[in-house]
């Protein structure tokens, strides 16, 4: 056992047996069906995808594979819907699958849709952090259709501006004046994406990640993710593995007020999205102030053996397959499904 693992000790979950037979899963991702290659544009995201369907394939579920939302359109002959389906090509994608799901009342792995929405738009889940008080760096939101205005762009000398729905800094750039933002701002929006702008914060993210065990969500080790210049942009390329080298190391936040307080402050925002299943909360450290801003929400974040949360998990001693069932199993107990599998073995 390691030195984190002390401070979160925890026992992963199997599925039972019964349940592997009797439930028909169904996992949706857009390369699941894929070789396992890198993918010209989202990288090693098909890499994830294919790993995803083999280590489902060796929990022993029953498993069946689709890449289209279109086998949602009427109902498949499954019990339980496993979706990684997210960045689709048109906004709010993240809410179609479980709005699908919903329509047909199938049960799904992760949060509802109106929470996926929520922790999607990137505003909205600042807001929600403002109200439960967390502190936040101060951001502007500029809706596809609505004004551009100066006036509303927080004061600063350098600016992120991201889709205000993004994942993995897809779209993001950087400006260090309002000329250059607003430039961002229109340039997404032509793109079909709201836009929002916040003052860079020169430092580095901290990650806490978490699942949900015996109902209640379990605080995985927390990471920070130190880029080798803390004044620089972290890109899509770059997490999506479609550039060359990585100028940052993901590791373990050590002991301290600082990981306490990140703790603390991701558990007061997961009670605004529970019950989630899996996310990650997402912090910056400021190195000029030492202060602490919450950055956003990533519910069915990325699941991936080599990503944060699965990184988080092996320092518990958990592999990435146990992590998975563990995962898959909560959310089946959850939602009454082991309980009916238990009932059609027995009938």
């Amino acid at each position: 056992m390691t030195r984190f693992a002390q401070a979160y000790i925890a026992s992963p979950r199997s599925l039972p047996l019964d349940a592997k037979r009797a439930l028909r899963i169904m996992l949706i991702a857009k390369h699941a069906k894929g070789t396992g290659a890198p993918h010209p544009e989202d990288g090693t995201h098909a890499v994830y995808h294919r790993e995803m369907r083999q280590t489902l394939e060796d929990i022993g579920v029953n498993l069946t594979v689709a890449d289209d939302y279109r086998v949602l359109f009427e109902r498949p002959d499954v019990d339980f819907l496993f979706p990684l389906l997210n960045r689709a090509g048109f906004m709010n994608s993240e809410m179609l699958a479980p709005l699908l799901c919903n329509r047909l009342d199938l049960p799904y792995l992760g949060a509802s849709p109106i929470l996926r929405g929520l922790s999607d738009d990137k505003h909205l889940t600042k807001r929600a952090a403002v109200a439960r008080g967390v502190p936040t760096a101060p951001w502007a939101v500029y809706r596809r259709g609505a004004p551009i205005e100066e006036a509303h762009c927080p004061q600063g000398a350098h600016f992120v501006i991201k889709p205000n729905a993004s994942s993995a800094s897809w779209g993001v750039s950087d400006a260090h004046d309002w000329v250059g933002v607003r430039a961002a701002v229109v340039r997404l929006h032509a793109e079909g994406h709201d836009a929002i702008v916040e003052r860079f914060i020169h430092g580095h993210d901290i990650e806490v990640s978490a699942i949900t065990l015996d109902g209640e969500p379990l605080v995985l080790p927390t990471q920070i993710v130190e880029q080798a210049d803390p004044s620089l942009l972290r890109t899509y390329a770059e997490k999506r593995n479609l550039s060359e080298g990585q100028a940052y190391v993901i590791r373990p936040l050590e002991d301290s007020p600082m990981l306490r307080l990140a703790e603390e402050r991701a558990r007061v925002m997961m009670r605004e999205f529970m019950p989630f299943d899996y996310g990650r909360f997402e912090f910056r450290l400021d190195l000029s102030s030492g202060e602490l801003q919450f950055l956003e929400v990533n519910l069915n974040c990325n699941l991936w053996s080599r990503k944060t949360i699965s990184m988080a998990a092996r320092q518990i001693g958990w592999s990435h397959e146990e992590l998975i069932e563990t995962i898959l199993t909560e959310s089946l107990e959850r939602q009454g499904l082991i309980q009916r599998a238990y009932n059609v073995v027995a009938a």
